[in-house]
């Protein structure tokens, strides 16, 4: 059974949104602070975390960028905030997906199946392990079904869509991928992400794998077009 962990302080709202998820066949743990939810973490093992933005003790602090520094589950906000600003600065500190209440109960659901899909798919044997050994200015290797990133040998912790950006760019070396191409290869067409995303999301890849994340080497803007990767 699935588990999620739904981190919200509004009990009405909070009693709802567990209660229907139940009954749509989840294992629900529901809890009120940011740091309740964060001890929940070791002791239920969720798959997924709903997260709201405005706890009582996480005063200006974005909650996604505390619970990134404990897991790298996929994490969707539900919040009343609405201002793009507000979801951009949320997805590039770690959040999966973003969505503005009031919502559909039934979209939620989907937003949740998407997400879990994207980020427990097993890819094909042949494809569990991908390896550059010694090409290009670093080197780097991706595995794909532990989802880690490597440089020069070091794990380096991704949040889902910046595993799945490197993923994209890694599998077509050289290859220039539009923001366009990258957001709808990201997150679909019914999932909240832009192309200004796109921008953040590698902005904050750089700063993990370059050496110089101002002249970059290995993942190259393309004026006017987007990304690609260079190898060598």
């Amino acid at each position: 059974m699935t588990k999620l962990l739904v981190v919200e302080d509004d009990i009405i709202f909070g009693d709802m949104l567990s209660l229907y998820l139940r009954e749509e066949g989840y294992h629900v743990t529901r809890v009120q602070t940011a740091a309740k939810g964060i001890a929940e973490l070791q002791a239920s093992a969720p798959d997924l975390i709903l997260l709201d933005l405005i706890l009582p003790d996480t005063q200006d602090v974005n909650p996604c960028v505390l619970y990134r520094q404990h897991t790298s589950i996929p994490i969707i906000v539900i919040s009343s905030e609405t201002k793009v600003s507000m979801k951009i600065h949320s997805l590039t500190e770690g959040a999966d997906d973003f969505i503005c209440k009031p919502f559909s109960l039934q979209e939620l659901k989907a937003r949740i199946e998407t997400v879990l899909r994207r980020t427990s798919a097993k890819p094909a044997e042949s494809e569990q392990q991908e390896q550059v050994p010694g090409e290009g200015p670093r080197r780097i290797s991706l595995n794909l079904e532990s989802r880690h990133l490597f440089i020069q040998g070091d794990m380096i912790d991704t949040t889902f869509s910046e595993f799945e950006i490197m993923r994209l760019l890694f599998n077509s070396p050289g290859k220039v991928f539009s923001r366009e191409a990258l957001v709808n290869n990201l997150r679909g067409f019914d999932s909240f992400i832009n192309e200004r995303s796109i921008d953040f999301h590698v902005t904050n890849l750089r700063k993990k794998i370059e050496e110089n994340p101002k002249q970059p080497e290995i993942i190259k803007t393309v004026w006017g077009v987007g990304y690609k990767l260079v190898m060598s």
